[in-house]
């Protein structure tokens, strides 16, 4: 069901209570070293302050346990967005309190206030009745903006929604939901899924769900090596994960011609260790050495994932083909990068999930020619499972509010 959004909202004079995803990188001078994240909710920040609303933003950083540390503050954040915005913003300590009650209190149409990081609070995490309540009292409107912890039941994404009676939706949330939605339930057809990534814990679930979707799935990176070695072919030393051999051996069983099609790298890139000085050569996949590593997809593998994007309208790509962290064992993931890139030139609509592969993408400087680019992992992977994600369920849908 469509969602209320922001725009749709009127905010003038209102205390626009708004959780953003400002889980920026910082470098051991605590300087953001990828403000991507606060470039993305600009969109929502100045709709609102533009139109006259009080903006409180709200945040975690990093992973504090419930505990206040000095070096995952978000003050660095609040210094960028002040070199971003117009409008007068200021920092408050805490999330919670007399001086947050006193500085929303103190804030003219059109402020700004960033709210120090939720997760000093252990109540943010454990979604705390009280810590929900005393968070929601800082807002008349609330507004879910940040994608990536859609999927967490915590109190900034789902306890302050049950004091709030208006739930809107973010502009950067509703480009997420309108490009991933068309991709799960209307991709323009052939669709092709593309997924990586060291291991396939955590994406059975979404195998499944897309071989019911796309018309083909093709699966590289470490997980390709359980696949292998459940369908009886030696993988010498690359990583396997033991308890998916019965999984993966069903989901082979179950591969068919036509739509959802299962499409397996034919060969691979191997070493005798992780290491870009490493000899390395490409083997045919039932020829993997025994003492030897798989760390990338093969150039006839290339060919054959690039043949199927060039032929796809939709495309969904999560995870890297190989370690692309090192040179060596770059080639298939930069491969598929171009390749998708390419088709997104052609008329196709391509997006990209997951932070390795966004991460990819950025090193290539190509990140300017995809669709849609995903600013939640484990979100985006939840939703294109079909899944319900909790802090998009607590949003008001639109037919709500016009009863």
């Amino acid at each position: 069901m469509k969602k209320l959004s922001i725009r749709d909202c009127d905010v003038k004079g209102k205390r626009v209570l708004t959780r953003v995803d400002f889980n920026v990188p910082l470098d051991s001078d605590r300087v953001i070293t990828d403000d991507t994240r606060i470039i993305e909710s600009l969109p929502t920040v100045r709709d609102i302050v533009d139109r006259g609303g009080r903006l409180i933003l709200m945040s975690h950083l990093g992973r504090p346990r419930g505990q206040k540390n000095p070096e995952l503050s978000l003050a660095p954040v609040a210094a960028r967005l002040a070199e971003l915005v117009k409008n007068p913003l200021r920092f408050a300590h805490d999330c919670v309190g007399d001086e947050v009650r006193q500085r929303v209190a103190a804030m003219k149409d059109g402020d700004i206030l960033l709210l120090e990081n939720l997760r000093f609070h252990a109540g943010e995490e454990e979604n705390s009745p009280a810590f929900s309540k005393e968070l929601a009292s800082l807002g008349d409107i609330y507004v879910n903006d940040a994608f990536g912890t859609a999927h967490r039941a915590h109190t900034s994404t789902v306890g302050v929604t049950e004091y709030i009676p208006t739930r809107a939706a973010g502009l950067l949330m509703e480009k997420e939901l309108k490009a991933l939605g068309e991709a799960l339930n209307n991709p323009a057809r052939p669709f092709v899924a593309v997924l990586g990534g060291a291991k396939i814990a955590g994406k059975i679930d979404l195998i499944k769900s897309l071989l019911e979707r796309v018309d083909a799935l093709l699966v590289g990176g470490g997980m390709m090596y359980t696949f292998f070695k459940a369908s009886g072919l030696e993988v010498g030393k690359s990583i396997v994960d033991e308890k998916y051999l019965a999984m993966c051996k069903e989901l082979l069983a179950k591969t068919r011609p036509g739509r959802g099609r299962l499409l397996l790298p034919v060969d691979t890139i191997v070493a005798q260790e992780i290491d870009d000085n490493a000899p390395a050569r490409e083997v045919s996949i039932a020829d993997i050495p025994e003492d030897w590593i798989g760390l990338d997809i093969g150039p006839k593998t290339v060919d054959l994932f690039r043949a199927q994007i060039a032929g796809a309208k939709t495309v969904f790509w999560n995870g890297p083909m190989g370690v692309f962290e090192k040179p060596s064992f770059a080639e298939g993931t930069k491969a598929v990068a171009r390749a998708i890139a390419d088709a997104t030139d052609r008329g196709a609509k391509t997006i990209v999930g997951g932070g390795d592969s966004v991460a990819a993408i950025n090193l290539m400087g190509i990140a300017n020619r995809f669709t849609h680019i995903s600013t939640g992992g484990g979100a985006s992977l939840e939703f294109m499972e079909g899944r319900t994600l909790p802090g998009i369920e607590a949003l008001c849908d639109v037919a709500e509010v016009a009863g």
